[in-house]
């Protein structure tokens, strides 16, 4: 089999393995808020169909229930193909780390999905809710992560490359404190990561965030976030390029820890990302509350400045040095 052929196969696993991510956050986030499921892809499916002058056979009742299988499984194929070109283009030698590739697979199946429902009116983008927009961008990040990390684990063998040690618990935990801590302040977590790394460390993030440019900026970057939270025109952190750059952030620290620390950076990654949703969420609405309690919300921006601190030094605290060396032989 053909280097090309062989990057399909093993990119369209990948992305059965994030469809079926992106389907679980999906029907999870369904459980929690008690909504329906969304209609878009059945109309979607209907329109093309009648734009293509194609008519469903069965009566109106099969109909209806062959759209109702039909726009999943329109999302299935999409989510398979996008790997497949993905895994192609690995096999190529265009090779990305999944902080970065995760966000761009998320990206496409968001455009992939999103951009056939805007082109035939079924639903405006720019009328959406912060919930809504929170709603489609959180299960297309998972998926991309998903499907770009399992991309990379499946390749190795090929590629000739030995497997990561998985991350232990410790790691999982200080991914979520990363998440968390980036949710609160977006700049907490990759500027905790920066303020405890080294040129020498193991990772291209963390080691090129802990030379003295890398600090430099991170730092800067912390302070003006902690100043201009607190002003009158602050927007808000649900807004979509506040949410998204807060679920980047998290993922990429939390990914950058698993990286020093010789670890699989698949799961902290897809934790840090998470919890950093979670915690917008959550930090937004206890903001609210205390701003309502005290009538002042600086009470609320002053506790919440000491979380992320504490979070983002609970998250980015080096791991013992035993775990490292047990980790060492395995990562050869």
């Amino acid at each position: 089999m053909s280097a090309s052929w062989a990057g399909l196969a093993r990119g369209a696993a990948a992305g059965a393995a994030g469809t079926t991510a992106l389907n679980a956050t999906t029907y999870l986030d369904m459980v929690v808020r008690g909504r329906p499921a969304s209609d878009a892809p059945q109309q979607m499916v209907a329109a093309l169909a009648e734009a293509a002058g194609l008519e469903l056979p069965g009566n109106r009742r099969e109909q209806a229930r062959r759209l109702s299988a039909l726009g999943p499984l329109t999302g299935t194929v999409t989510g398979v193909t996008l790997g497949g070109i993905a895994g192609v283009l690995r096999s190529a030698g265009l090779r990305m780390p999944t902080a970065v590739g995760g966000p761009l697979l998320g990206l496409a199946a968001m455009v992939a999905a999103d951009g056939p429902v805007a082109a035939l009116r079924i639903s405006d983008p720019r009328s959406w809710s912060v919930t809504d927009w929170v709603a489609d961008v959180v299960p297309h990040l998972v998926y991309g992560f998903t499907t770009h990390a399992t991309l990379v684990a499946v390749s190795r063998v090929a590629e000739g490359r030995e497997a990561v040690p998985h991350s232990s618990p410790g790691t999982i935990l200080r991914a979520a404190a990363l998440g968390a801590a980036t949710g609160s302040r977006s700049t907490a977590g990759i500027t905790a990561i920066a303020l405890t790394s080294g040129r020498g460390d193991h990772g291209a993030v963390a080691s090129r965030l802990g030379g003295r440019t890398g600090t430099a900026a991170t730092t800067v970057a912390a302070a003006a976030e902690l100043v201009a939270d607190k002003l009158p025109g602050a927007p808000s952190r649900l807004a979509p390029p506040g949410l998204v750059s807060r679920l980047a952030l998290g993922a990429t620290s939390a990914a950058a820890m698993a990286h020093r620390d010789r670890a699989d950076a698949m799961l902290p990654t897809l934790v840090g990302l998470v919890s950093a949703v979670a915690t917008s969420v959550l930090g937004s609405r206890l903001r609210a509350s205390a701003a309502h309690r005290f009538g002042s919300d600086k009470p609320g921006a002053f506790a919440e400045d000491a979380a992320a601190v504490l979070l983002g030094w609970l998250g980015a605290r080096r791991a013992p040095k035993d775990a490292l060396i047990t980790a060492e032989p395995m990562a050869r």
